[in-house]
């Protein structure tokens, strides 16, 4: 713990446990590789995953923001790969989970069976079980599949995307636990028997009660925040709100949480047992819309500020700041917002609207344009153009072309 009086702490104290909790203020590894990936995703404990495309997918934005430029394709090979310490299931939404996780999360696969996922999938489940036990026998006798082995049949309803029936039934399965992610080719799934896919290491571990399973999981929540409310413990692995408050609960009468107030914060926060708070930190970081530091909104505003809001599904002339916007962590602050596109064939990348944060400094450029600079050579890219809008993107400009 961290030595001293902890029944109340300032907003400051909070903003530095949180970060050193998400690894941020650490100094880069010259080289990263798949050691440096494998133990940050474990220190995050899941990384949330997603289709858009117009930078790089976010489950590669997280480990660039922390380790500088790593290869890509050592994430892939943790995910996907053949020695892989990772799975994919609904941890944080989609996500990527260290596969010691994979026991802790049962309780939500048997839940899964007996209905608990969305609303659509789960009658489809009631309605169409002789079709999904079909769709699990033909992928046990033929092997490794992908959606489009089974896109046949008739089509979703808008606000299916479009979903074949074969689609569902291979997500109720991966919801239910009885399928899993092999490995993937581009961005499709290939999925095959759980029993096949993962390590029997994995699978022959003893599956804890729900309640166990629940403890645990909110203990590396709050490892991963090092200071937290209920809601911010409930939404890393979006567990239920009152068996989160009873485990919660359990655990502070077991000691393990230490109830705190945080100064501006509505609610009682807990504090980890591993919490730290360093004296400075210092450093910078695009994060990605998606990143485990902000994903949360509410919590993004208590400890900095600032509102952040994904504009994605928001119509174009509707958005504030643009489509794909990164906040870029300035030491302990963030400090501007830029909306990022890769145009690869051309080789840039493309700063189509830059703004300005209340903490602003006045070397925000310079070192903006600086980190601008080494996400474009990571992804292959020759420049960073500005060519958009915003209250920052005329000194931006100036400072990425000097």
């Amino acid at each position: 713990m961290l030595g001293w009086d902890v029944d109340q702490i300032s907003l400051k104290a909070a903003r530095r446990m949180a970060l050193a909790a998400q690894g941020f203020g650490r100094t880069r590894p010259e080289a990263p590789d798949r050691r440096h990936v494998r133990d940050l995703i474990r220190r995050l404990a899941v990384v949330q995953m997603d289709s858009v495309n117009v930078l790089t997918r976010t489950h590669y934005l997280p480990k660039f923001a922390r380790l500088g430029a790593y290869s890509r394709e050592a994430l892939e090979a943790e995910a996907w790969g053949p020695r892989r310490s990772l799975f994919e299931y609904w941890g944080h939404e989609a996500s990527l989970l260290p596969l010691e996780t994979q026991p802790l999360l049962r309780w939500r696969m048997d839940r899964a069976r007996d209905g608990a996922m969305w609303t659509g999938l789960a009658r489809f489940g009631r309605e169409r079980r002789d079709y999904i036990d079909g769709v699990l026998a033909e992928i046990e006798r033929r092997g490794p599949v992908t959606g489009g082995d089974f896109a046949t049949g008739p089509r979703g309803a808008p606000g299916w995307w479009e979903w074949s029936d074969g689609k569902r039934a291979l997500e109720w399965l991966f919801w239910a636990g009885l399928i899993t992610t092999k490995t993937r080719r581009g961005f499709e799934r290939v999925y095959d028997l759980t029993e096949r896919a993962l390590p029997a290491r994995i699978l022959d571990l003893p599956t804890p009660t729900e309640s166990d399973a629940q403890r645990e999981l909110v203990r590396i929540a709050a490892r991963t925040m090092g200071v937290a409310t209920l809601a911010d413990l409930r939404d890393v692995f979006r567990l239920p709100l009152a068996e989160t408050r009873a485990r919660v609960a359990e655990l502070v009468e077991a000691g393990e949480l230490t109830p705190v107030t945080v100064e501006g914060w509505r609610h009682t926060a807990w504090l980890s047992p591993g919490a730290h708070m360093p004296r400075k930190l210092s450093g910078d970081a695009l994060l990605s819309p998606f990143d485990n530091l902000i994903w949360t909104r509410d919590r993004t505003e208590r400890l900095f500020g600032v509102r952040v809001r994904l504009e994605i599904y928001t119509p174009a002339h509707k958005r504030t700041h643009g489509y794909y916007v990164l906040p870029f962590l300035q030491d302990e602050a963030i400090t501007a917002r830029v909306d990022l596109k890769a145009d690869r064939k051309a080789g840039t990348l493309l700063v189509q609207a830059a703004w300005r944060e209340p903490e602003t400094a006045p070397d925000t450029p310079a070192r903006l344009a600086t980190e601008l600079g080494r996400m474009a050579g990571w992804l292959g890219l020759e420049r960073v153009e500005v060519v958009g809008r915003g209250d920052l993107a005329e000194t931006l400009a100036e400072a990425s072309s000097g």
